[in-house]
């Protein structure tokens, strides 16, 4: 090669080796990149994992199978199940398709485990567009066993509501919507509003939400539109109604926008209210006391009738979202419930619909047969502060009053908010040997029963309707006093007591209880037993019961004398599964470290204030029903309910009985009992806690 053919040759080199330098940088870059992508799709999938075990307690597998469980591809992320169908159909035949109502992922089983794996290969980490929401998600794939879904019974609809489709015409449907003027902002004559989740318009009489009444005194000048005269008079001849009404309220609702769960202010009307579907179908919620719901389809041009029960006990309201779950097999929206069946659930799209109320404005007060939610009869139905149980008798009364029938009264609720297990719970049960016979006295829900499938564990409740949710998850229950369990002697390895025997209203009946637990234990036999601690700061650390005083505001919130509160999800150590007959009172168990707590001689039990320090070890703690107040400082009494409000819902709040224990007093109980031995003692997020082993 010559000189001047070197010379050329070497830049030529150079940019070549720039050139592979270039492109092995940028391999080594989409190699990261690949990787991180990787990392990130396993951080997702073992999070999904997490949240089924959690919402459904189904495990993943690591083996492929014929069902997967596919995350962000639920209902509750708005995929359809149209869309759905399509996207797994694609790799194989689809045997079934489960979407769970509200909830972020769905279950599909392929007809081979060849056709599951080709479509976990092909959809884990595959990112989609919503149909209907012009909306991006990335799905997440991970493998499960067979699925088993209960068939879901059809719910009736809430006593005394009916729902009448095709009440009017389309052309009538159209005239009464060109009747309304949305024009302008705000209007004298039909008091004309703009609130945050819809428009609204009263005639007759203006029903002001700030104080949830009507002026009665003050009608709005023109009365009701003369269009809507016809069709009151059809429901007056039709016998929907029996009084013609004097106010109507129009809402219009865009996709988006709903109203709060409510009752109607039982001394602004009267028993009936009519409303009328106008553009547009709906799906309602109606939610009873006791935490009982009800999803009601409102077909377009059809009338919601609500009358005695549903009408003064029963919440209604919309959820404020852009589309409805549905039956997919009745997409032609017919009226009726919304059953949660997971093999027929589909996604509809909102449009915007109007609703035309119509009430009679009440000129006397209410005397209906719900004190406990009428405004009317506010505190009339109070009933006496219960004192200090004095003998075994006023005990028993006290527990039965202030502990059994809120339980029964609540159960639905509060096994809502009862699903998390407590982790050291967890660990003594896992800890026993395989086929070891475990009694869990005070099972509330249920919830411990299955959490190690190599013990024979049967519970025992107080309330029966406790003990018919145990049924439902195909648990062994039964319904018993913690006092006397039809257990025979020395016949369980371990007993759980968790929560339960701080609802005794006496140290004698407390101890009974522990004397009873050990009495099922064979020799060598554990138990664990948690109560609530007086102590709820311990060692500079606040439980958690305390750190969630000022919570997020969509936790549900309890009311109580002077506050809002909430006793909250399984922390909340009124868990009160209240196994036993319960109730405490003021009186000490405790020889240890000076903690006895002297009886007041006829003084009232006090209710305390959630999430705050204890100040008393017997009190009156309050559950309310469905959620509690918004507005901070405002007062429910046990007999109170609002009407309707923009920023609140009120319900009937119950009290129960609870003695909290000092520190030292579980263990001086226990150690009064000459056959057993502590194990172990603890604290535990707000509980005393022992393990006992019988001698």
């Amino acid at each position: 090669m010559t000189a001047g053919g070197a010379a050329y040759a070497r830049p030529k080199m150079a940019a070549c080796r720039q050139i592979t330098s270039m492109e092995t940088g940028k391999n080594t870059e989409d190699h990261l990149k690949a990787h991180k992508m990787k990392k990130k799709i396993l951080r997702k999938q073992v999070r999904a994992q997490h949240t089924l075990m959690r919402h459904e307690g189904i495990e993943c597998i690591s083996h492929a199978t014929q069902s997967l469980v596919i995350a962000n591809a639920g209902l509750g992320n708005g995929m359809s199940r149209h869309q759905l169908h399509r996207i797994v159909d694609n790799y194989g035949v689809v045997e079934t398709l489960l979407m769970p109502p509200n909830k972020p992922y769905s279950f599909v089983q392929y007809e081979s485990t060849e056709e599951a794996k080709k479509a976990f290969d092909a959809l884990n980490g595959k990112e989609v567009t919503l149909e209907d929401f012009d909306q991006n998600i990335v799905l997440y794939c991970n493998f499960v066993g067979k699925v088993f879904w209960k068939n879901s019974v059809p719910t009736s609809l809430p006593p005394d509501l009916k729902v009448i489709e095709d009440i009017i015409s389309p052309e009538e449907e159209r005239k009464m919507l060109e009747s309304i003027d949305w024009r302008g902002d705000e209007n004298t004559q039909t008091a004309q509003k703009t609130l945050k989740h819809r428009r609204v318009k009263h005639f007759g009489y203006e029903f002001r939400y700030d104080n949830n009444d009507v002026d009665k005194d003050n009608p709005l000048p023109g009365g009701l539109p003369e269009i809507c005269i016809p069709f009151l008079e059809k429901c007056l001849k039709q016998g929907y109604i029996k009084h013609k009404p004097d106010q109507l309220t129009v809402n219009q609702y865009e996709p988006g926008q709903g109203i709060p769960p409510h009752i109607d202010t039982h001394s602004a009307f009267e028993d009936e209210i009519i409303s009328l579907s106008l553009g547009s179908e709906i799906v309602m919620d109606f939610k009873h006391p006791d935490g009982h719901t009800v999803a009601v389809m409102l077909p377009r041009r059809s009338l919601l009738v609500m009358t005695g029960e549903s009408r003064y006990l029963w919440t209604h309201g919309i959820t404020p979202r852009k589309y409805d779950v549905i039956q997919a097999s009745e997409l032609g929206q017919k009226v009726g419930t919304i059953t949660a069946d997971v093999r027929d659930l589909t996604l509809k799209r909102r449009e915007t619909r109007t609703s035309f109320t119509f009430r009679k404005v009440r000129r006397s007060s209410c005397n209906c047969i719900y004190p406990s939610v009428c405004d009317s009869q506010k505190g009339q139905q109070r009933q006496a502060e219960p004192s200090f149980p004095h003998n075994e008798m006023e005990a028993s009364e006290l527990e039965q009053q202030y502990v059994h029938k809120v339980y029964e009264e609540i159960a639905t609720h509060f096994s809502s908010t009862r699903h998390s297990p407590w982790p050291r719970v967890v660990e003594f049960l896992r800890s026993l040997p395989e086929g070891s016979i475990v009694a869990d006295v005070g099972c509330g829900n249920g919830k411990y029963l299955g959490i190690n499938r190599d013990l024979y564990m049967v519970g025992c409740d107080r309330s029966k309707n406790l003990v018919d949710i145990c049924g439902e998850k195909d648990c062994q229950a039964f319904v018993c006093d913690a006092l006397s369990v039809p257990i025979r002697s020395g016949s369980c390895d371990a007993c759980i007591s968790i929560a339960v025997i701080h609802h005794f209203s006496t140290a004698e009946r407390r101890l009974a209880a522990i004397r009873e637990l050990a009495r099922l234990l064979k020799p060598g036999g554990t138990a664990l037993i948690y109560v609530w601690a007086m102590e709820q700061e311990y060692k500079n650390q606040k439980s958690k019961y305390l750190k969630e005083k000022h919570g997020s505001k969509d936790k549900e919130e309890e009311s109580s004398t002077g506050t809002s509160q909430r006793l909250l999800d399984d922390q909340k150590h009124d868990r009160s599964s209240q196994g036993s007959a319960c109730s405490d009172r003021l009186l000490d168990d405790s020889e240890d470290k000076g903690c006895a707590a002297k009886p007041v001689a006829d003084s009232r039990l006090p209710v305390h204030t959630n999430r705050t320090s204890f100040h008393s070890q017997d009190m009156l703690v309050p559950w309310h029903l469905k959620g509690g107040i918004k507005k901070k400082g405002a007062v429910v009494d046990e007999a109170s309910l609002a009407g309707c409000k923009e920023s609140q819902e009120l319900s009937p709040v119950f009290h129960r009985y609870y003695h909290v224990f000092r520190e030292g007093e579980l263990e001086a109980a226990c150690r009064s009992l000459d056959c057993v031995r502590i194990l172990k003692n603890y604290y535990d997020q707000g509980n005393w806690c022992v393990v006992l082993e019988k001698l």
